[in-house]
């Protein structure tokens, strides 16, 4: 199968996350949010933490449809903080239900899968980088992105955060050139008329 990146082992489910997930276009509008809301509560922890507990966030947070979050209150806050399963942050909570606020909005006005995409034209990013070292934590399009992203009312979404979402969800092609999956997520982008 080839090398793949380093930051993927050796726990089963992260090398499984790594070789089927990460790094693939999603132009699901539900579905991007749901991973820019995980990358939130990532946040100050590791990805391998959220990794284990995303069937338990799913189930408590309503399969992350914001059409029913949008519409919770302190009673949902304080049952998710109650919540053992899932990380238990009082304002990463909060903010997921806002957030959820602003996906409505966004999503009436344009669909938030081409808020996001409009940035690339729809075409994921390929980047080239040898090695892990030298890919960045952020980007400028990340920032940039991270800043449009505050106007609209969203929370928990720094430019760190936006990038590392960027590469999950595949809208950046950010797996080093000597890993199989680089060559095989570059294949799943669409060509210049479109997906």
């Amino acid at each position: 199968m080839g090398d793949a990146c380093g930051w993927a082992g050796p726990e089963r489910i992260y090398a499984e996350y790594h070789d089927t997930e990460w790094g693939v276009p999603e132009y699901g509008a539900r579905a991007l949010w749901e991973k820019l809301i995980l990358e939130g509560f990532q946040a100050g922890l590791s990805w391998i933490t959220i990794l284990k507990k995303r069937d338990n966030f799913r189930d408590a947070f309503a399969g992350f449809d914001p059409d029913i979050i949008a519409h919770w209150g302190e009673d949902d806050a304080a049952r998710l903080l109650a919540n053992p399963g899932i990380i238990r942050h009082r304002g990463k909570i909060q903010a997921t239900i806002t957030n959820a606020q602003m996906f409505q909005k966004i999503n009436a006005r344009e669909g938030f899968d081409q808020f996001l995409w409009k940035y690339f034209d729809g075409v994921p990013l390929q980047n080239h980088w040898e090695t892990e070292a030298e890919v960045p934590p952020s980007t400028l399009l990340s920032t940039q992105i991270s800043k449009d992203l505050k106007k609209e009312g969203f929370k928990f979404c720094g430019p760190t955060i936006v990038y590392a979402f960027l590469q999950a969800s595949g809208l950046v092609n950010d797996h080093i050139t000597t890993c199989f999956r680089h060559a095989e997520c570059a294949a799943l982008a669409p060509g210049p008329k479109g997906r």
